[in-house]
């Protein structure tokens, strides 16, 4: 039996980036890196080249164990582990291709697990807690995690979906003896890593960097998904302060561990933008779209930041299409309602500008907020409402939003943004005040992009 891993049209190709994007926990916690050589400097061509050849190597031979344990079922339907593996597979394609279709495979083959080998049966668990958390629905994945740290309180895969969890849930004070837990358990790049992420979210900045410092410390040579995955999240930290060319040098070495790296790339792309090096920023996007087998569904991104490139350039027809057609894929989507898709969409239609996509936007947004309320979901909340001239109910979200404790210059200066609106000009200033402190770099093309959705 050959699995057509690409059969699914490329519409099906958006999975959940919000976590991957503001998370960034789109890494396998519990699964290897696939080593491959980055020694020595090489050409871009070249690096590319060896990218897609490592990306089908690596889905290749996901295919080949998912016919060995799809035949040992057929063989033995009532065995509940090599359906638990076999879910657990379906999740690893579902990353490797951004494809969601292999979420439903990995959710169904990992229930009927369970119906055949109801207890002691983790895998099984904790594959419907990776899929629940895939579709943001994080109190469900915390169910199923809960379930396995029940009869196994140190298991790591399910204390890194409780942190994960209430991460996006922003209940930040539950996230952090969990990820304390973690690392004093087992102190390795991503426990540390995790940490770090709870810690700037606290707004413990200074303790978040020594955790991201460690985590690189700790790494090891098999580990360069992880690696690059780290050093991603530790430029991003740096390009929310301002310290932009220390974040070009760590996207850049995350791309060097991982030229397949979808979301260092996508990282890579927006400091681009932010530095005005558009033709740079181009480049990355058009190679998320020109490989969609390697994008891992960041498609619409791609298309969603050359719209933010048209527009800072004055080409505004050019980014109109560009918005259109990443409309349409959302828009063709099945699982618009999953995976994150609500603030994605969102994001675009109050970018776009139309009058007319405002309610969708506040209603999009509204749905996301039941689900989650982490800083980025609060101030997109807080952008839609504030568009529809409800500044009011935007400063009480966004008031929701700094509370968390989060140093985001951006969050700060669309609150400022509010408060002015509302003729709080002394707290408008004080917002400006804290966003520079936070990012001296905050300037006019910054702000540019914010509006837009950057």
């Amino acid at each position: 039996m050959i699995l057509n891993i690409w059969k699914w049209p490329r519409t099906s190709l958006l999975s959940g980036v919000t976590l991957t994007l503001v998370l960034g926990i789109s890494v396998d916690l519990g699964q290897p890196a696939r080593a491959h050589s980055h020694g020595g400097e090489t050409h871009s061509h070249t690096r590319e080249s060896h990218s897609h050849a490592v990306e089908h190597s690596v889905t290749d031979a996901l295919q080949r164990e998912i016919v060995f344990y799809q035949n040992r079922i057929q063989a033995n339907p009532t065995d509940g582990l090599d359906r638990a593996s076999l879910a657990t597979l379906y999740l690893q394609l579902a990353s490797s291709t951004g494809n969601t279709h292999w979420y439903h495979e990995a959710e169904e083959t990992a229930r009927q697990s369970l119906a055949n080998l109801p207890f002691n049966n983790p895998e099984a668990q904790l594959a419907l807690a990776k899929v629940a958390q895939a579709e943001h629905q994080f109190a469900e994945a915390l169910q199923f995690a809960e379930t396995v740290l029940q009869e196994n309180p140190t298991n790591q895969q399910a204390l890194s979906i409780v942190v994960t969890s209430k991460l996006a849930q922003g209940q930040l004070d539950q996230a952090q003896p969990v990820a304390d837990q973690l690392v004093e358990q087992a102190p390795t790049l991503v426990s540390h890593t995790l940490r770090a992420l709870v810690l700037v979210a606290q707004g413990e900045d200074q303790a978040a960097l020594q955790d991201f410092q460690q985590a690189l410390a700790l790494e090891q040579p098999d580990q360069l998904s992880q690696s690059a995955w780290a050093r991603t999240l530790l430029g991003r930290y740096y390009a929310h302060r301002g310290q932009l060319p220390l974040a070009k040098q760590y996207y850049q070495e995350a791309l060097q561990l991982q030229p397949h790296s979808s979301f260092a790339r996508v990282k890579l792309a927006e400091l681009e933008t932010r530095q005005g090096n558009y033709g740079a920023a181009e480049t990355l996007y058009q190679q998320l779209l020109q490989h969609p087998e390697s994008s891992h569904g960041l498609d619409h991104v791609a298309l969603q930041g050359l719209a933010q490139l048209k527009v800072l350039e004055g080409k505004l027809t050019e980014a109109s299409q560009l918005w259109d057609e990443a409309e349409h894929e959302f828009r063709d989507h099945q699982d618009l309602d999953h995976f994150g898709h609500r603030r994605d969409l969102a994001k675009l239609l109050l970018a776009r500008g139309h009058q007319a996509d405002l309610p969708e936007a506040l209603t999009l947004m509204q749905a996301e907020a039941n689900l989650r309320q982490d800083p980025e979901t609060l101030k997109t909340l807080a952008w839609a409402l504030s568009r529809l001239n409800r500044y009011g109910e935007a400063q009480s979200v966004l008031q929701d939003a700094i509370a968390l404790g989060i140093q985001d210059a951006s969050l700060f200066y669309r609150a400022s943004l509010v408060e002015a609106s509302l003729g709080n000009k002394a707290q408008a200033k004080v917002y400006v005040q804290k966003a520079l402190a936070i990012d001296p770099n905050f300037d006019t093309r910054a702000r540019a992009l914010l509006a837009l959705g950057g």
